[in-house]
């Protein structure tokens, strides 16, 4: 926990931006029955029945310092896919950085391991040289500051049902580009000199 609180102490610096990255499962969900468009004086109407269209998965990039963001979606959440965001990270978002530092959580797939079984060994290693990972404790989710992109994500986009991949990027895409024009940011204010004082009981009993 502190070393990732230690993370976002860490002043701005372009050549070495923080990333927060984690996935999310979203799944696709259309109408059973035809919607009744909304008309003067009533709303739309939707039937409370509803089809499974499958599960697509949204892996969310956010540089909170920067007000930067980006959502991938992908049919799947495997290692592969993980380590094809992980490319785009270091040579599209952010070529000319010295070094990334990425905040993750512990989940199997987020290991520097999965650029080697999407690219060769060569491609690995290079991608992987230009990471540095901090982990977030387990049950420690609340951590990752990508988790408020998320959250606001589910409430400005993805608070209604989306029946195919193909739309589900449509809206994302579009959501995340008016984010990013307006360049929300996040100022975390929750610091280690805090957790010590308002978690004093996760630390051992003789650290005080």
């Amino acid at each position: 926990m502190e070393d990732v609180l230690d993370v976002y102490e860490r002043p701005l610096d372009s050549t070495i931006p923080v990333v927060c990255l984690d996935e999310r499962p979203c799944y696709l969900m259309g109408d059973r029955r035809e919607v009744v468009p909304a008309r003067p004086g009533q709303l739309a109407r939707f039937d409370y029945e509803y089809v499974r269209n499958g599960q697509a998965t949204v892996f969310g990039l956010f540089a909170p310092l920067l007000g930067w963001r980006d959502m991938i979606v992908t049919e799947r959440r495997t290692r592969v896919d993980f380590a094809g965001c992980l490319k785009r990270l270091v040579d599209e978002y952010f070529p000319e950085a010295d070094k990334i530092v990425v905040v993750l959580d512990n989940l199997n797939t987020h290991s520097k391991a999965s650029l080697y079984e999407a690219f060769t060994p060569q491609e690995a290693h290079r991608i992987a040289a230009k990471l540095e990972f901090h982990y977030t404790p387990k049950h420690g989710s609340w951590l990752n500051a990508v988790e408020i992109e998320f959250a606001a994500l589910s409430k400005q986009c993805l608070d209604r049902r989306i029946d195919t991949l193909e739309k589900l990027e449509q809206e994302v895409r579009a959501w995340t580009r008016t984010r990013n024009v307006r360049q929300v940011k996040v100022n975390w204010q929750f610091r280690t000199v805090d957790a010590r004082i308002k978690l004093a009981k996760l630390y051992p009993a003789n650290s005080s």
